[in-house]
């Protein structure tokens, strides 16, 4: 295990959420709480064809210590290579294996959740991570199953293989994200392993994160699509009160915002529009501020604008339906 992440306390961490958790809002959310931060899902292809692209999600805040990479990938030689090439990226200290995305064009390539469907081709992939790897800790992130539940065989394999923690998302991939997460299997997968578990699926408040600990007795929490519009998620968390300052709400927003610019230079006021969205839900003129901002490219004056609306309305919106995001890998 990690000196830098340690399971004596429960650990708050940020889930793999395509699209959502790049470098700019995983810096936010450790800023503020969390305990441990992941990238996006990346390609094991992708990173031996050395897809610019890739090796862009690829980078770290200087904040996120400790850091999580996690790949995907179906085949033992293209995944070897690729962890040799994360091998010589000194700033990661955890290998995280994607067992657990339900996105068909994952699982047509045999990654991702399909790999439920394969044990041994799984347990091939583990292990060679686990031989390869320089880095100090690996991590399998997993569903239930495929189509049905099989999820203490699952969980045993991956400790046999030798991963040092898994994440468990408490659904089959035949389950996607609509059918209800079943807390009892995590709670089961705790206690049929020694090595720490973390719960994910459908965490999306402060109570609910508490409610999940105490009844699958879980090492910890991992938020994706709950922390989305709500960063905050982690403060309340990590100091045991449901309550955020308004004020800390208009600066985290900010600070993401900054980040953006700062990460993607003038692309981040565009790609920042989805994140005003959710951040402004329920907030009276949201529509009006959402019509301006979608007009606005240069980066000073949509900064201007959103720090306006949220100065002007230091309180919480009615929240947005999380379910329309993308997939939480």
């Amino acid at each position: 295990m990690t000196d830098k992440l340690s399971f004596d306390t429960p650990v708050y961490a940020l889930a793999p959420l395509a699209g959502y958790t790049d470098l700019p809002f995983r810096n936010v959310v450790k800023k503020f709480g969390a305990d441990l931060t992941v990238s996006e899902m990346l390609s094991s292809n992708a990173l031996v064809h050395g897809s610019a692209k890739t090796f862009k999600m690829l980078e770290r805040s200087p904040n996120e210590d400790p850091y999580s990479v996690q790949i995907a990938g179906s085949q033992e030689d293209i995944v070897r290579r690729a962890v040799e090439i994360l091998n010589e990226q000194e700033d990661i200290d955890i290998i995280d294996l994607n067992c657990g995305c339900p996105v068909p064009k994952i699982v047509c390539h045999g990654s991702g959740s399909a790999l439920l469907n394969d044990l041994p081709r799984m347990a091939k992939i583990i292990e060679t991570i686990k031989k390869t790897s320089n880095k100090s800790t690996l991590s399998v992130k997993i569903r239930l199953g495929f189509e049905e539940k099989n999820h203490v065989a699952i969980a045993k394999l991956v400790q046999e293989c030798g991963a040092d923690f898994l994440a468990v998302h408490g659904r089959t991939r035949a389950g996607k994200f609509k059918a209800a997460v079943d807390y009892d299997a995590i709670a089961e997968i705790k206690a049929s392993v020694s090595i720490p578990v973390i719960a994910n699926g459908d965490i999306d408040s402060y109570e609910k994160a508490q409610w999940v600990l105490k009844h699958t007795g879980a090492d910890g929490v991992m938020i994706g699509r709950g922390a989305v519009g709500a960063p905050w998620i982690f403060h309340q968390l990590k100091t045991g009160s449901s309550d955020v300052d308004p004020m800390l709400k208009h600066a985290i927003i900010m600070e993401h915002l900054r980040g953006m610019i700062a990460f993607y230079d003038h692309r981040g006021v565009v790609m920042f529009r989805k994140h005003v969205h959710t951040y402004s839900k329920g907030y009276e003129g949201a529509s009006a501020m959402r019509d301006a901002i979608n007009r606005i490219d240069d980066p000073i004056h949509f900064t201007e604008v959103v720090d306006q609306f949220f100065r002007e309305h230091r309180q919480i919106g009615e929240g947005f339906n999380s379910s329309e995001m993308s997939c939480e890998c």
